[in-house]
């Protein structure tokens, strides 16, 4: 923790004497006694304060704002609050009689929130350390929340450290929070007590609070891009006429699509949207439009809301290309394909299924944004089928397609697959060094199978890459620039590796922007037969053999099996019998444990036959009251036979008049 906190922000409580006399001279003669050494952040508060006019005499904070006024902010503060919450709620819990308070304080200093210690809390009224007063230092003088906002760091601020009189009966230790959009302030993390509750964890306590709140103001942020994007891909992908941007209600760019730069640069507009880009105009007002005035070449009818139940989520402002002479517009061609027809990328993947179809839609909308997508599903299921599919139809088509395993690798061979080294790093080097996988995907797609199995470190390493737009070799001191689509994989559940701090939280907002859940085989039992056809064709073709016929019970039996291997198993069993078998497949041809399994099967379905017809015989006899001719014809069939059924399921004798049938 002593790593995020900058050096020379720990007070030093011993010193608190020497520092109050140095204190009161500082204020006669506006300069520091030279034997007595007082913290830079403090020293240049003090002077900030003298330049200001601060009363150092002051005794508490001003009066705090009415209930009407306060809750006002707070409406204005209501995702930091949000955030908050959980944490606000534990310094409640974990900080009664502990002599300390927790205080949340928006950018300009003023507290909105506070928990802890209940006899604290009372005292700090008194000074006006509470919900609705100030705490910046135009209006307190030297104090953590405001001295921390003005420095934008970590600060400790013990006793005789405060500026104004009525104040110095206090320690506090306070950090910036910082959107995670963007990095601006949006408020402080305080930690507060009566001098004597002085510790230095008090510091490191509220830098890991802020922390906290800083990735619970992340996940928010990424769970409601992710609805917004949701919501628009279907426009996204589909307009080929026109730019399309996607903002969120805050302004920030989420999204272009393939023809937003081009769009843009052909009216002349001068927006950067390669990187971090916002548009303050587009940040919603309570009524869900835009809440100030739009620029000159933005027109109001150029912008279309993104709503879900009547909420506007976001803005998607629609980028026309400029009018020819002739008023026709310039666009690029569109692809004119019908919505249902398959892309060319995803013509290997075979199925008509509900929930294949489903997967595939979804696929190719995607294909077309520029958006990393995350593909779950099980061992086998054609997760690489569907990476290849989205880059072979994508806006990355002509760059090189770069897939790796993450869970095949040990480390330290992950590490130089994925980043590559320079000449000499080590023991064994290629000479002249070697690209790596993210590297060579530069201007196409990298796919990260099994991702979930890639170890921590490398993983912020990853981060590193996908957010900075560059990599270093190992053993390289200058980066190389890289542009590429990521597709991960996995079949774990990364939301649930996260929760065991087994893969990194920021990362998975970063390669989970979007998610294809690839449906098991045994959940489209009726793509079976589409795809052994299929199978059996490519296989009879790449080995040279004619295309055998598949008989009717070797196909019952292939789809009565769960195959927990999915496709990569049926695919592994159809060679195989291929292989072995003649120009008809039959039940024989079967792997030994499919055989099993059928047999098993078949006999489950005869047992349950069985058990049926013993039931009917027994209900027509009762119904005929033991008249055996009656019940035979009731039953369609001859009485000879009935008497044969009889014996087979040991009904030994046959029942009087009234009497129920008696079953052995």
């Amino acid at each position: 923790m002593s790593s995020l906190i900058p050096k020379g922000v720990f007070s030093c409580p011993e010193d608190n004497q020497r520092i109050k006399a140095a204190w009161q001279h500082f204020l006669q003669s506006a300069e520091l006694p030279g034997d007595v050494a007082v913290r830079p952040p403090v020293d240049q508060s003090w002077r900030r304060c003298l330049d200001s006019r601060v009363d150092p005499g002051l005794r508490q904070a001003p009066e705090p704002l009415t209930e009407v006024q306060l809750q006002a902010i707070r409406e204005r503060h209501r995702r930091l609050l949000d955030a908050s919450m959980p944490v606000m709620a534990m310094a409640r819990e974990l900080m009664a009689q502990s002599g300390n308070i927790m205080l949340l304080a928006d950018r300009n200093g003023m507290v909105i929130e506070a928990g802890g210690d209940y006899a604290t809390l009372s005292q700090a009224e008194r000074i006006h350390l509470m919900p609705g007063s100030p705490w910046n230092e135009q209006f307190c003088g030297t104090n953590a929340i405001g001295t921390a906002l003005l420095l934008g760091q970590p600060v400790q601020i013990h006793a005789a450290e405060h500026f104004c009189e009525g104040i110095k009966r206090w320690t506090c230790s306070a950090s910036v929070i910082r959107d995670p959009r963007d990095g601006h302030i949006l408020g402080a993390l305080d930690v507060s007590g009566e001098s004597q509750s002085f510790s230095r964890h008090s510091l490191a306590l509220a830098v890991t609070t802020a922390h906290r709140i800083e990735s619970a103001l992340a996940r928010h942020e990424m769970a409601s891009r992710y609805r917004l994007l949701e919501l628009s891909i279907e426009q996204l992908a589909a307009h080929h006429d026109e730019g399309l941007l996607l903002f969120d209600p805050h302004g920030f760019l989420v999204r272009s699509n393939l023809h937003g730069p081009a769009a843009l640069a052909a009216r002349g507009i001068d927006l950067d949207i390669r990187g971090a880009c916002r548009l303050p105009a587009l940040a919603l007002g309570p009524e869900g439009s835009p809440a100030g005035p739009l620029p000159d070449w933005l027109p109001g009818d150029w912008l279309r809301p993104v709503q879900a139940r009547g909420e506007v989520l976001g803005m998607l402002v629609r980028i026309p290309w400029p009018a020819r002479a002739a008023g026709t517009l310039v666009a690029p061609k569109a692809d004119q394909r019908a919505p249902a027809e398959r892309a060319p990328g995803f013509a290997r993947l075979v199925g008509n299924s509900a929930a294949m179809v489903a997967a595939l839609h979804k696929a190719q909308q995607l294909a077309g944004c520029n958006v990393p997508v995350l593909l779950q599903g099980e061992t086998g299921a054609g997760k690489e089928a569907f990476a290849q599919g989205i880059h072979y139809s994508g806006i990355g088509r002509e760059g090189p397609f770069v897939a790796i395993n993450c869970g095949s690798l040990s480390r330290e061979l992950l590490a130089s697959e994925l980043f590559g080294y320079a000449e000499g790093a080590f023991t064994g080097a290629r000479r002249g060094g070697m690209k790596g996988k993210i590297e060579a995907a530069h201007g196409g797609t990298l796919f990260l199978d099994e991702i979930g199995e890639m170890p921590l470190d490398l993983q912020s390493h990853l981060l590193r890459a996908l957010e900075e737009g560059e990599i270093y070799r190992l053993g390289e001191c200058e980066p190389r620039r890289v542009d590429f689509r990521l597709v991960t994989a996995t079949h774990r559940d990364l939301r649930e590796e996260v929760a065991q701090r087994r893969f990194r939280q920021d990362l998975f907002y970063r390669v989970a922007v979007t998610s294809i859940r690839i449906p098991p085989l045994r959940e489209r039992r009726d793509d079976i037969p589409l795809l052994a056809g299929h199978i059996l064709k490519r296989e009879a073709e790449r080995h040279g053999r004619p295309l055998p016929e598949l008989d009717p019970e070797a196909l019952q039996a292939l789809m009565a099996h769960d195959w927990p291997g999915n496709v990569r198993e049926l695919r592994n069993v159809l060679e195989g019998m291929l292989l072995l078998g003649g120009r008809r497949l039959t039940r024989d041809d079967l792997p030994d444990e499919l055989r099993q399994s059928a047999r098993l099967a078949a006999g489950a379905v005869e047992g349950q036959l069985e058990e049926a017809e013993r039931e009917v015989i027994r209900q027509a006899i009762e119904r005929s009251r033991g008249n055996l001719t009656q019940a035979a014809k009731a039953l369609g069939i001859a009485k000879s036979t009935l008497y044969l059924r009889l014996r087979k399921y040991g009904m030994s004798r046959v029942p009087e008049a009234g009497e129920r049938l008696r079953l052995e």
